[in-house]
């Protein structure tokens, strides 16, 4: 469905020049979404390599599906993450991984900057474009503020310019967040899978550590 915001949002890229992000698909769902998934399958490698924090051998292993420019996806991080990954994922107890799932060109944009950020720091411009949502997701110039966040992560124009017109990339995330509706029947933001039982929406430390104690 093409939203005010969004058609705002994608006249704006293609303006700047950034035709490939201003061509950003819709989204087909494949099926109705169950309670569980198959974890093995779930687990698999995808067209990207998965950004995970933890034991790779951990009892509990976490998938989370989000968006940039979600609001509950910003509130879990900002709110519920850093306690959880102190309490669980820095002391071995649980596998996290995150993977895209961009409602909108500009989601999509974020990631992509996330994904090539010089020296690897993936989940330190995740974690700072959930903190600093309000300044880039939603202004009259969403560019404007991405360009200021790259530069905080040592992009510089032209790298900034060539991240954003990679359209391998945006194809590889476009391919991650189709697959994720196809397979796994995932429909909206954030989607959680706890060995495999999903979650929807936002959770907090203890409906989140309700459903990780348990399988410890």
């Amino acid at each position: 469905m093409l939203t005010r915001r969004r058609f705002l949002v994608t006249t704006a890229i293609a303006a700047a020049g950034f035709a490939v992000l201003a061509s950003f698909p819709g989204l087909a769902f494949a099926q109705e979404p169950a309670a569980t998934v198959d974890e093995a399958e779930l687990l698999k490698p995808g067209v990207l390599p998965d950004m995970a924090l933890g034991n790779p051998d951990a009892k509990v292993k976490i998938v989370e599906y989000m968006s940039m420019t979600c609001s509950h996806c910003a509130d879990f991080h900002n709110k519920t993450f850093d306690e959880i990954k102190a309490k669980y994922i820095d002391t071995g107890k649980i596998y996290f991984i995150v993977r895209e799932f961009p409602l909108d060109p500009l989601a999509a944009a974020g990631f992509m900057l996330a994904r090539n950020a010089p020296g690897g720091k993936y989940f330190d411009v995740v974690s700072y474009l959930f903190k600093t949502q309000s300044q880039w997701a939603f202004v009259d110039d969403p560019l404007s503020g991405l360009r200021n966040v790259s530069k905080q992560f040592g992009y510089s124009p032209s790298t900034f310019e060539a991240t954003l017109t990679d359209q391998k990339l945006l194809d590889d995330i476009n391919a991650t967040r189709q697959h994720g509706a196809d397979a796994f029947g995932i429909t909206g933001t954030p989607t959680f899978f706890i060995n495999g039982k999903r979650e929807v929406g936002f959770m907090s430390v203890d409906e989140m550590s309700a459903q990780i104690d348990p399988l410890l």
